[in-house]
């Protein structure tokens, strides 16, 4: 095979991951069941190429679980498969959401609008519009104008904005940790240790893009929390409500996920032992990978 077919492939991998998801769903497999490739290529009318890629694919998004000389083997229930995202969102309330937050950031959608220009512009009903925007004005990425307009709140627009706010984040959120006043809140950390644990085990791929968000901030946000310091809290809450639609737009890839959930629980893992000056380093390593692979840009050292 040609290498242009290759990255072809692995370009498609994601689309026919989702095919082979709406497979499993049809034919009710239960947890466990073998995942045959050739059973998917005959199926999905394609050779077993591209099969064998998405379902490597869906192994580290822990979907599928690859066995030695036997194959792949579902994680999950079919039901348990109803809400499966790979790309976009099919809620019209939720791509209408998505689409506003894409053209503002591009320029297409900015200054004053009306409940009513949302409904015309993105083909919503009034109530459903209304919905989109109270959304957005709770995760203060609008506001309310005097009379029935509306505005956009400050976000991160530009690349060099978003490299910005990882550096004051990879300032502020190590230093948190060597707080004197840290402690380990038991209970935070196990229930935050089970999201990250459930992000390997496929809901990296099974939660919606606003979801993943929520859960990957507020990971950050608890561990801060955690030096008793309500300055550095307020700080790291506020950089994560003016990057949110930014974020979003990098919320597709979920093989990413995957490792940050690992590096999640590596980090409460150390801070655990008590060795904060060890997970202090790791978190601004973390931060500083993750600012590099968003942003494009190369760190202060490059």
């Amino acid at each position: 095979m040609a290498h242009g077919d290759e990255r072809d492939e692995e370009t498609m991998a994601p689309t026919i991951a989702m095919q082979v998801i709406d497979l499993i769903r049809r034919s009710g497999l239960d947890r466990g069941a073998h995942v045959r490739e050739q059973w998917v290529a005959d199926s999905l009318e394609i050779s077993r190429s591209p099969v064998r890629k998405a379902l490597a694919y869906l192994a580290e998004l822990g979907l599928v679980t690859r066995e030695p000389n036997r194959g792949y083997f579902l994680n999950r229930a079919a039901a348990e498969l109803a809400h499966v995202d790979l790309a976009a969102e099919v809620d019209a309330e939720e791509a209408a959401y998505f689409r506003i937050g894409d053209d503002h950031l591009t320029g297409r959608f900015g200054g004053e609008f009306t409940t009513a220009e949302v409904s015309r512009r993105y083909g919503l009903t009034t109530r459903e519009a209304e919905r989109v925007l109270g959304r957005m004005e709770r995760e203060d990425l609008v506001r309310r104008r005097p009379g029935r307009g509306w505005a956009f709140q400050h976000a991160l627009a530009t690349p060099a904005a978003h490299d910005q706010s990882y550096r004051f984040r990879m300032i502020v959120e190590p230093a948190a940790l060597l707080e004197p006043d840290f402690r380990v809140d038991a209970e935070k950390f196990a229930l935050h240790r089970g999201q990250q644990e459930a992000l390997l085990r496929g809901d990296a791929l099974l939660l919606p893009r606003g979801e993943l968000f929520r859960i990957n901030a507020e990971f950050h946000e608890m561990v801060v929390g955690c030096a008793g310091n309500a300055y550095l809290l307020e700080s790291v809450c506020r950089v994560n409500r003016v990057r949110r639609l930014i974020e979003y737009r990098h919320q597709t890839d979920r093989q990413r996920l995957v490792r940050q959930a690992e590096e999640h629980l590596a980090l409460l893992d150390l801070l655990e032992r008590g060795d904060r000056e060890a997970a202090a380093r790791f978190l601004h390593g973390h931060l500083d990978e993750v600012r590099a692979r968003k942003t494009g840009l190369p760190g202060a050292d490059s």
